[in-house]
């Protein structure tokens, strides 16, 4: 069953070109977070309450035993349900209060798609799904995170641009 997200009458949710944009500065915004540098990633938008990151796993991510560190898992899996949450929210930045997470299998070097989806929220706390997909097309990992609304404007953050 799909969840459609809220109808947020100009806060993120809305059909259309404020939509659009909104999304594409969300997509500038994570491309200029400095976290991200050590991460070969992208992240895309298509509709609200939805995300998808491409990431590109490699050696760099490995802990001793030859495969991505939990810390990489946890990276993919917050930033994809944070970003289809912050979808739907046009005027702040969205902070991760809570996450859990489920490993399911090792992933290795390569591509690994990270989807998020919006389960529930509307106003300041939104909950959110993800899952990492390797390049096999099997799930390596699923999460749920809560987000809240902070008091950042994201038109002042770095990165976020709407025109």
């Amino acid at each position: 069953m799909r969840v459609t997200p809220p109808d947020r009458g100009g806060q993120g949710g809305d059909p259309g070109r404020g939509a659009d944009a909104h999304f594409r500065a969300l997509e500038s915004l994570y491309a200029a977070a400095p976290i991200n540098r050590f991460f070969d990633s992208r992240l895309e938008i298509a509709r609200s309450g939805e995300a998808r990151i491409h990431f590109t796993i490699d050696e760099r991510h490995f802990h001793a035993g030859g495969a991505a560190h939990g810390t990489s898992y946890f990276k993919m899996l917050d930033d994809a349900a944070f970003y289809a949450c912050n979808s739907l929210v046009t005027d702040r930045f969205l902070l991760t209060t809570a996450f859990n997470l489920l490993f399911t299998r090792r992933l290795g070097p390569g591509p690994v798609i990270a989807e998020g989806r919006w389960v529930s929220g509307q106003r300041r706390v939104f909950v959110a799904e993800a899952r990492l997909i390797d390049a096999s097309g099997e799930e390596a990992a699923r999460g749920t995170g809560t987000f809240m609304k902070s008091r950042i404007p994201l038109a002042g953050l770095p990165g976020y641009r709407t025109a």
